[in-house]
């Protein structure tokens, strides 16, 4: 005997998503899985991401612009990250950023960022 798990695929178009505004440099529109976060992150030059950390793996790939990192709790590492370049962020690593330019970021997340969905990230919104 076999047994059927109903499950579906969902298919996104990101144009005909609405984007959120989180602060007026930082914008995003989100898509969750079971175990995974895509998000589309569009950020101003200037815009700046205070430092944090999550449980979360990151992969952040940047699709147009710039974001010029800082890596550690002492934020002694500067990498700079380009269109066409990828970076990898372990769990629980502190990082800051800043775009060098208006931005457009592919993050994803692993597991799905809860603060992202329920709106409690206030190190974003300000």
């Amino acid at each position: 005997m076999t047994t059927s798990n109903a499950r579906t695929v969902t298919w996104f178009k990101w144009d005909e998503m609405s984007k959120e505004t989180v602060s007026p440099m930082l914008d995003r529109r989100l898509i969750t899985g079971d175990r995974m976060m895509l998000a589309h992150v569009y950020l101003k030059k200037g815009c700046i991401v205070p430092k944090h950390s999550h449980e979360n793996e990151q992969i952040t790939y940047i699709l147009e612009g710039a974001l010029k990192f800082w890596i550690g709790a002492d934020e002694s590492e500067i990498v700079m990250v380009r269109a066409g370049e990828v970076l990898h962020i372990p769990s629980n690593v502190p990082h800051k950023a800043e775009a060098m330019e208006d931005t457009l970021d592919v993050d994803i997340f692993d597991p799905p960022r809860a603060d992202w969905l329920n709106k409690t990230d206030s190190y974003l919104r300000k």
